[in-house]
């Protein structure tokens, strides 16, 4: 990898699994290379796939697979800003049928617990609206929903 700034991702053995469903899953997004342990290591052995290098949605990551011992948590999230409702539910049931979980506001968890947040541009621009009464309409609508109904977002910012 000659990139500056990588994110690395703890896996227990599944971080090619995850890259390839990655990589499938978000338009520039592939696996790059895999890499072999070059010797015994507490989660694995020498030969082992120990590192694969590919990017999502062109942002570099190293998947480790470490072993059980660390678990990701909701503190590191993809954040996915999509363009319309198709594009937001393609994505959300892309991770949730895959074994993945849904969450509040927009969030979901992958089978191997990463979060990401499925963002609809709208909703971003709606809790943000310079009127304070449109954009609480909208972010109170938001925390009544698990993937965000595009079309409830735009009826709460009309009132």
């Amino acid at each position: 990898m000659n990139n500056k700034n990588t994110i690395c991702l703890w896996y227990d053995g599944s971080a090619l699994e995850a890259a390839r469903f990655y990589a499938a899953t978000f338009p520039d997004s592939a696996v790059q290379a895999v890499h072999c342990a070059p010797g015994d290591y507490p989660a694995g052995k020498q030969g082992d796939e120990l590192t694969v290098e590919f990017t999502v949605m062109g942002i570099p990551c190293l998947g480790l697979n470490g072993g059980p011992s660390v678990q990701h948590n909701i503190a590191f999230s993809f954040q996915v800003a999509t363009d319309d409702q198709a594009e937001t539910d393609r994505l959300w049931q892309a991770i949730v049928s895959n074994g993945g979980e849904e969450n509040a506001c927009g969030w979901c968890r992958d089978k191997w617990g990463i979060s990401w947040q499925i963002t609809p541009r709208i909703l971003s621009a709606a809790v943000t609206d310079p009127d304070p009464v449109r954009a609480k309409r909208a972010f109170d609508a938001m925390m009544q929903m698990t993937k965000i109904d595009i079309a409830a977002i735009e009826a709460a910012l009309k009132g």
